[in-house]
């Protein structure tokens, strides 16, 4: 009987671990571990204001998330929108951390080497003749997708950019008074 046990006990173990080998591609782990040092790259560069765009594939597509943008901007669109934005602003990442995570393919949910992280970004507006500079901080969800070649072929950036734009530019402070208890009742 102890032997009839044991086979059970091991046929368990054994389909389990079958099962999740299913779901573990080591294949998309290596290439989410290359993906990953693509997209630190790709965040210091954009710090320093000298983005490797060869990171870049030719097909590059670029998903706009914010009200009224486009579908899409290509790679010459991306890296004028970057020029623009250089030198209207400064970008500093404040995160303590950057927490890279491995995305899923939409249809089979399994892992495919794509990368996604959460960071917080301290965008400047820089100080005029008439005005002081002034900050604000966002934060950012973005995803990276590649191709074989380890080339990004989309990018998507969420963010609140409006609310940050009206705090750098004075249209409100757009902060969180509203949710606030109000003791004056």
């Amino acid at each position: 009987m102890k032997f009839i046990y044991s086979i059970l006990c091991l046929s368990i173990v054994f389909a389990a671990c079958e099962e999740k080998h299913e779901y573990h591609d080591d294949s998309a782990h290596e290439k989410f571990v290359k993906n990953s040092e693509t997209v630190l790259a790709n965040l210091e560069g954009w710090q320093n204001e000298s983005v490797d765009y060869s990171q870049y594939a030719a097909d590059f597509v670029m998903q706009g998330t914010g009200y009224g943008e486009s579908d899409s901007i290509s790679l010459d669109d991306m890296i004028k929108m970057d020029k623009h934005f250089w030198a209207s602003y400064d970008f500093k990442i404040v995160s303590d951390s950057i927490n890279l995570l491995p995305g899923v393919n939409a249809e089979t949910k399994k892992a495919d080497g794509s990368v996604r992280h959460y960071t917080d970004w301290e965008v400047t507006l820089s100080a005029t003749d008439s005005t002081e500079a002034k900050s604000g901080v966002i934060k950012l969800y973005e995803s990276f997708d590649f191709n074989d070649e380890g080339k990004i072929i989309f990018q998507q950036t969420y963010g609140d950019f409006t609310g940050l734009m009206m705090h750098l530019h004075g249209g409100g402070d757009h902060d969180m008074d509203m949710y606030a208890d109000d003791d004056d009742d």
